[in-house]
């Protein structure tokens, strides 16, 4: 099981102090919690991907290349790629590069964003947001398993003996999630070419995901890339943490009323009643996350919200202590135990390496 955290990216005010940070600080900011997730000890940092204020991670693959070069183990994913707006060939180019610069450690998260104004900025129509995540990902799928592609659609220009260079390390493309909150198309999508599927498990109830993923397993089955159980699924998280319980909500509390997404809207205590957040302590935080198995079946990646709302680098770094030190040793262990052998653990390039040359191995023979 990998644990991990993703970040949004976003320039908020601390309402405590009435400043928010300079862009360029908070670009070094999510660079430093990146190398802290390391230190600690988790498996994963995924950034998303947004072009429009107050968000500053419009260009991902130069953010975790960067930090590629200062990391040894850390897998370095997206959180999301848009799929729809961005050229398949590019993230094909992108991403391939990107493996090479770090050996590997490396995956993404597709998605259609949450921001309609981003498809005319990139010359596109909202109304064909799903066909265009349909179309574009089909052609990124064949740019990486194909040396020469010849390709003819509805939404770009045809490609006539085209080669995507650098070709995927080890001749294995990036493991692909497909995220999605709402989205039954995307769920199929994800199941029809056997990639993992990513529920952003942090704002609505636990119910809605429920059937989303369990869409995703039963097609994963009919597809013939696995029993459902042994389907690939991620999950969001957002946690705030503090030894005392009591410290923690007190102090997330004015972050929370204040926030840009759910400030001003429930209580955070119905908002924690209902959705995944958790304000608490470490032993809370474990407890809760415990629960999502008995609601979504045994999963491979569990990624948690952190640094948002306005949070200070501090704090955030002070959370990352906590979340390396108690929470996650304890989840790892219990989510093992709990795990049945034959469900797979999170794919990474070694084991799709080694499972293509078995396959290879079995045409042989």
């Amino acid at each position: 099981m990998q644990f991990g955290i993703f970040t949004v990216g976003d320039v908020t005010v601390d309402p405590t102090t009435g400043r928010a940070p300079t862009e360029h600080e908070r670009v070094k900011a999510m660079v430093a919690i990146a190398r802290k997730a390391e230190e600690v000890g988790l498996d994963v940092f995924a950034t998303g991907e947004h072009h429009n204020p107050p968000f500053v991670p419009s260009s991902p693959t130069t953010m975790l290349g960067y930090i590629a070069a200062q990391t040894e183990r850390l897998q370095l994913s997206t959180a999301t790629t848009l799929i729809t707006t961005n050229d398949p060939v590019k993230i094909a180019e992108d991403f391939a590069m990107l493996q090479h610069l770090a050996d590997g450690r490396v995956d993404l998260m597709l998605g259609r964003g949450n921001t309609g104004p981003v498809y005319p900025w990139f010359g596109k129509d909202i109304r064909e947001g799903i066909p265009l995540a349909i179309e574009n990902y089909h052609l990124l799928h064949r740019l990486w398993r194909e040396d020469v592609v010849d390709w003819e659609g509805r939404f770009r220009t045809p490609l006539q003996a085209f080669t995507a260079t650098p070709r995927p390390l080890d001749g294995v493309p990036p493991f692909v999630w497909h995220g999605s909150i709402r989205s039954p198309e995307i769920a199929e999508q994800a199941a029809y070419y056997g990639d993992g599927f990513f529920a952003n498990n942090i704002f609505w109830p636990k119910e809605h995901f429920q059937r989303l993923i369990e869409l995703y397993r039963r097609r994963f089955e009919h597809y013939g890339h696995g029993s459902a159980d042994q389907a690939i699924v991620g999950l969001g998280g957002q946690v705030f943490m503090r030894k005392n319980s009591q410290d923690a909500v007190r102090e997330f509390r004015p972050y929370f009323d204040n926030a840009p997404v759910y400030g001003h809207g429930p209580s955070l205590e119905d908002f924690t009643e209902q959705t995944p957040l958790t304000v608490g302590s470490p032993q809370q935080v474990i407890e809760k996350t415990m629960t999502f198995r008995e609601s979504f079946g045994d999963y491979q990646r569990q990624l948690f919200l952190m640094d948002h709302a306005g949070l200070p680098l501090k704090t955030v770094l002070e959370q990352l202590d906590l979340l390396g030190a108690e929470v996650v040793p304890v989840l790892r262990k219990e989510f093992d135990a709990l795990r049945p052998a034959h469900v797979p653990d999170a794919p990474t390039h070694a084991s799709l390496v080694a499972a293509r040359a078995q396959d290879s191995a079995v045409e042989v023979r």
